[in-house]
């Protein structure tokens, strides 16, 4: 199975730049199956629901979130039928932490979860909320999007999942990490998959704004930078057993 997998949509800049791309990626790397994550979809904060069927439109399969998934309320009117998964580890709240797909007459467990470290003390733990999942849903391929702070917590959670779980990811920190190998019972592991979205801001966010925070300790509310923007995501080939990087760079 091919599968393409888009690290966090950053506003405009990030869907701009998905919309120029995808179709070249798409007729590149010919995937079965794409997922993005877009918690950050609309103006750095959740999505809504145009964004989403914009994103869908595109050819995308599954969409995960993080811990700005409520941040547009309008998400609770539309999440139990879209193909979103929220964080498993938020209690009952609207939708599933999962997606279920089918390729193939295979079933693909498609599930977001949020870490504790330095976000969410309170949450359950995301290694029993994974645990629970995919003991209780029937699947035959299993894919995991780690939204967290800590490279420690996500890696931890991989090794912990290594030969239970197929794909395991991060995302969160916008920043690629340069790790992506098969742990040693076979799960393919990446601590982040990037960012798509601006190229010179601060992760999404325009620089002076997040400067001058650093250097006063306050500043004005979030705007999302302009300028360069920059896909970044992760390929994998099970069958060829090819996993690729991917960066691309626009105006």
């Amino acid at each position: 199975m091919k599968i393409l997998m888009i690290g966090d949509i950053y506003g405009e800049p990030g869907i701009n730049i998905l919309e120029s791309y995808l179709s070249q990626l798409k007729t590149q790397y010919k995937p079965h199956l794409i997922i993005a994550n877009a918690e950050n979809a609309a103006n750095g904060r959740g999505i809504t629901k145009k964004i989403y069927k914009s994103l869908m439109s595109l050819g995308i399969h599954a969409l995960t979130m993080g811990n700005h998934v409520w941040a547009n309320k309008e998400l609770k009117t539309f999440i139990d039928e879209a193909n979103i998964a929220r964080p498993v580890n938020f209690a009952d709240a609207p939708g599933k932490g999962y997606v279920l797909l089918n390729f193939n007459g295979q079933k693909i467990l498609v599930m977001n979860v949020l870490g504790r470290t330095f976000m969410n003390a309170n949450l359950e733990s995301p290694f029993n909320a994974v645990d629970n999942l995919i003991n209780k849903i029937d699947h035959d391929v299993s894919i995991l999007d780690i939204h967290a702070e800590a490279t420690s917590e996500k890696v931890a959670l991989g090794h912990y999942f290594d030969g239970k779980i197929d794909i395991i990811y991060g995302t969160h920190t916008h920043v690629q990490t340069n790790d992506h190998r098969k742990l040693p019972k076979g799960t393919y592991y990446m601590s982040d998959l990037g960012m798509t979205g601006p190229l010179n801001g601060v992760i999404g966010v325009r620089k002076d704004i997040v400067i001058d925070r650093f250097l006063n300790g306050f500043s004005s509310p979030n705007i999302v930078a302009d300028g360069k923007k920059q896909l970044n995501g992760w390929f994998i080939d099970t069958e060829l057993h090819i996993s690729k990087t991917i960066h691309l760079e626009s105006e």
